[in-house]
């Protein structure tokens, strides 16, 4: 599927979530775009890497980024953004073929499906904390070099 499908639907995706979890009205567009932007790096980082668990970790990290510029933009709380962002990339595929196996007592298929799913979910958390202490680690580096040029 190309880049340009994928971006369409991640958008839709993010953005009907944003109107599940009540999001603002006038936010729903930038939420799918948040969303759009996570799932594009991770489609294109594990299509470079082959490696899902990377490409998690990056979609969440961007996610988070663009949550924390949408939030300081439009001056809201980052988690209008984040949690409908972070929808198309949650491992749900994996974890429903894991109930699934569990269900027909394929326990074995059932443990790999499940490990996947919570690798996954792991790597996202993963990426969120960490663009959240970098983003505020660059604040607080933009912070001091305000002061330091205004008291010269």
């Amino acid at each position: 599927m190309s880049y340009f499908v994928q971006g369409i639907l991640s958008f839709a995706a993010a953005a009907a979530f944003g109107i599940i979890f009540n999001a603002p009205k006038k936010t729903l567009f930038y939420c799918g775009l948040v969303g759009m932007t996570g799932w594009l790096i991770y489609a294109y980082t594990e299509n470079l890497s082959g490696d899902s668990v990377k490409a998690s970790f990056a979609g969440a990290f961007t996610v988070a980024f663009v949550a924390h510029m949408m939030a300081k933009t439009f001056k809201m709380p980052m988690i209008i953004f984040s949690v409908a962002g972070i929808i198309p990339l949650v491992p749900g595929g994996s974890a429903y073929n894991a109930m699934r196996h569990v269900v027909e007592k394929d326990y074995g298929v059932a443990m790999e499906y499940a490990s996947v799913a919570l690798i996954i979910s792991g790597s996202i958390a993963m990426g969120l904390v960490f663009a959240e202490i970098i983003t505020q680690l660059m604040m607080k580096i933009l912070v001091r070099q305000k002061g330091k040029s205004v008291s010269k």
